[in-house]
């Protein structure tokens, strides 16, 4: 019975986490004076001279306990399609939702890339760990939504998986300086880009559960 709500409203929180991440990261910028979405990254709002530096620490700890609630679901609904992949998926979860999600409440960045600390040197090795994980598991979904016959979700997680590390490769290339004055500048937005597309194919398979009644 516990195990049952553990997988039922882990759907719920699946979806409050990846939705949560991009509205808090479109609207905690409005109460911040001189950060831009598409230049800056999310994680710049969580920096010590930050005034949503608070809400944005607290709702990335929150964000990084939603996704860790919703493994359970997670493996529940592809282990028996291949145990050896639903494993492999809720691991990379995992640790996307601890270094790139709860680390970030006590390892921030400084608002300058210049300022460099023993903190902003945690958090961008455990964010890449994380981002770099969680970035295969839109394919991770495509190839164990094509066992159960789920065609639909197969392809979109598959061109999800595209556009997702495409937006990455963008993100990371934002920050040489040799793209300077060109429009892949603009970290901040490829960064929101690069999640929405790699959250979109747990989404769908998040309501489908939930519209299948398989959440509580």
């Amino acid at each position: 019975m516990v195990l049952h709500n553990l997988t039922g409203y882990g759907w719920y929180a699946l979806i409050a986490a990846m939705a949560g991440d991009i509205l808090v990261s479109l609207i905690l910028p409005l109460f911040y004076k001189g950060y831009s979405i598409t230049k800056m990254s999310i994680s710049a709002l969580g920096n010590p001279n930050s005034p949503v530096r608070l809400p944005f620490n607290i709702w990335m700890l929150i964000e990084g306990l939603l996704f860790l609630a919703a493994l359970p679901a997670l493996y529940g609904l592809y282990s028996s399609v291949s145990k050896g992949l639903a494993v492999t998926t809720v691991i990379f979860v995992a640790v996307f939702a601890i270094g790139a999600c709860i680390f970030t409440c006590f390892f921030s960045v400084n608002e300058s890339k210049d300022i460099v600390t023993a903190a902003s040197k945690i958090h961008g090795a455990a964010s890449v760990i994380g981002f770099m994980l969680f970035l295969i598991v839109p394919l991770f979904v495509a190839i164990l939504s094509f066992k159960s016959g789920e065609k639909f979700t197969g392809v979109a997680s598959v061109v999800c998986f595209v556009l997702a590390l495409a937006f990455f490769v963008l993100f990371v290339m934002s920050d040489k300086e040799e793209f300077s004055k060109t429009v892949i500048v603009n970290e901040g937005l490829w960064q929101r880009l690069n999640l929405v597309f790699m959250y979109m194919p747990l989404v769908i398979v998040a309501v489908k559960q939930i519209l299948a009644g398989t959440a509580i």
